[in-house]
């Protein structure tokens, strides 16, 4: 199948399962879909992108962690380093063992990274050879758990939060306008995550990740 038929087949897999699907604009690939996964209310935002001159589509979900409950770490971080330093590990562990591709954005100043956990993502491709709706759907399930795991974990540890997004050190200066532009509302959305299983997602994704 050519490029245009594989993300015309993947749109079409993603609107018969009613998921809501947004065509984003994005140079660097031959699509770009935000959509909402599971179906309801308790979706969560993931991004499908078939890159340019790649041959895999790739999934991905970013989470950023509540302004509360990375004050709550904060505190925690004082009171208990290395019981503190134990969470991070086991996250980290329970991460791998989902077998999904991940990275945690922790809280630093310069090159130091003391913590607090302020987002993390996960992510998963799909090359073309092995593409298929069930796998498309498994990959998403899959990522949606992974995401969950680590959510609750955060929930039971730190509380549900205050609602607010907190601050994620690594984005601060890819969220910066370049050039004196202001960024779009449409590029707000796609680099800003809020953590809250009933809030909207959002997710950024690089194709030069996968090598």
């Amino acid at each position: 199948m050519s490029s245009t038929e594989i993300v015309q087949q993947v749109e079409n897999w993603l609107t018969s399962e009613r998921l809501i699907v947004k065509q984003q604009d994005d140079e660097r690939a031959e699509a770009h879909f935000l959509i909402k996964y599971p179906h309801g209310p308790q979706g969560h935002m993931f991004a499908v992108v078939i890159p340019k001159e790649r041959d895999l589509v790739a999934c991905s979900s970013m989470t950023r962690v509540d302004l509360g409950q990375q004050g709550e770490m904060k505190k925690h971080m004082r009171e208990d380093e290395i019981e503190w330093d134990e969470w991070v590990h086991d996250s980290r562990l329970q991460l791998i063992r989902t077998s999904v591709d991940w990275g945690m954005h922790m809280g630093h100043v310069d090159d130091k990274k003391p913590g607090p956990l302020q987002a993390f993502n996960v992510s998963l491709p799909i090359w073309f050879d092995g593409l298929t709706k069930n796998e498309l759907m498994q990959t998403l399930r899959k990522l949606w758990l992974a995401k969950l795991g680590i959510i609750h974990e955060i929930k039971y540890a730190y509380g549900p939060g205050s609602g607010t997004p907190g601050p994620v050190d690594d984005w601060a200066d890819r969220l910066k306008p370049q050039s004196g532009k202001k960024n779009t509302p449409e590029q707000t959305e796609t680099q800003e995550i809020e953590f809250n299983d009933e809030m909207s997602f959002g997710s950024g994704f690089d194709p030069s990740e996968w090598a």
